[in-house]
């Protein structure tokens, strides 16, 4: 059987993710939530991490009653120490991580007048650091394992005309560059390092905060294709970077934008 979205569209079926252990950070909501959801309807078992700790344990309960494997652990990801006991609670629990997705991320606006040395740190430990500490944990038992996917998220902020997001841009821009340079150190260990670019997701976020008449009408005038991006879209890119389907697919970046860049 297909594994099917809440929207009810099919997603391909790949069986080397069956089995197979996955962690996702920021994964209670948004497209975390979604990457967390379609790995497991593919019987991955799937650890996340997360700072609503509500959410991400609605989450997990509702994928278990499914009948299938998620465990959810509420963390900080700028707490690199925490980040990295997470990683292996969850290994210890579920066998070696063999999938990581460093999705965690916070597009807070912050005008540049505005923004101070704190901020900054905490705009560049939200949204790449742990993408580079939660790698360095999971490499180990990749290689032990036989090889892994690691798919950072980038953003199309970091090559589009958007303001008030300095910090946010600066670590998205850098996650690419990261992703390059640990592709290169990590591919002998058969690890495939990726990023994700998505475009303007239609996340309960977004909608709520950002997404305003003004900005769908950059959207529609942007894109080449007329329907808004959704989570799921972009699972879609995620799930095929996962698996053994993209066996030789390493150091790139895959733009999931509706032809906007």
């Amino acid at each position: 059987m297909p594994a099917v979205s809440a929207e009810g569209s099919a997603f391909a079926v790949y069986p080397s993710l069956a089995g197979r252990v996955a962690f996702v950070s920021g994964g209670a909501s948004g497209l975390g939530e979604a990457f967390v959801r379609r790995l497991a309807e593919q019987r991955t078992a799937v650890g996340f991490v997360d700072l609503d700790e509500e959410r991400g344990a609605a989450v997990a309960a509702d994928l278990t009653d499914q009948g299938l494997s998620a465990r959810f652990l509420p963390c900080d990801v700028r707490d690199v120490t925490a980040l990295r006991a997470a990683i292996h609670d969850v290994a210890d629990a579920l066998g070696p991580i063999r999938v990581l997705v460093n999705n965690a991320a916070n597009d807070q606006r912050d005008p540049v007048m505005q923004l101070d040395e704190a901020t900054w740190d905490d705009r560049i430990a939200v949204n790449v650091r742990h993408h580079f500490f939660a790698a360095q944990a999971v490499a180990p038992m990749m290689r032990d394992a036989g090889g892994g996917s690691i798919v950072n998220l980038g953003s199309i902020s970091a090559h589009i005309d958007l303001l008030d997001l300095p910090g946010y841009i600066t670590a998205k821009a850098g996650v690419e560059g990261l992703t390059r340079t640990l592709a290169r150190e990590l591919g002998p260990w058969a690890i495939r390092v990726n990023c994700i670019i998505p475009g303007w997701i239609m996340t309960e976020k977004q909608l709520t905060h950002w997404v305003t008449p003004e900005a769908e009408a950059s959207i529609a005038r942007n894109q080449c294709l007329p329907q808004k991006l959704v989570p799921d879209d972009v699972a879609r890119m995620l799930l095929w970077l996962a698996a053994d389907d993209s066996r030789s697919c390493t150091a790139q970046n895959w733009v999931v934008d509706g032809g906007w860049m």
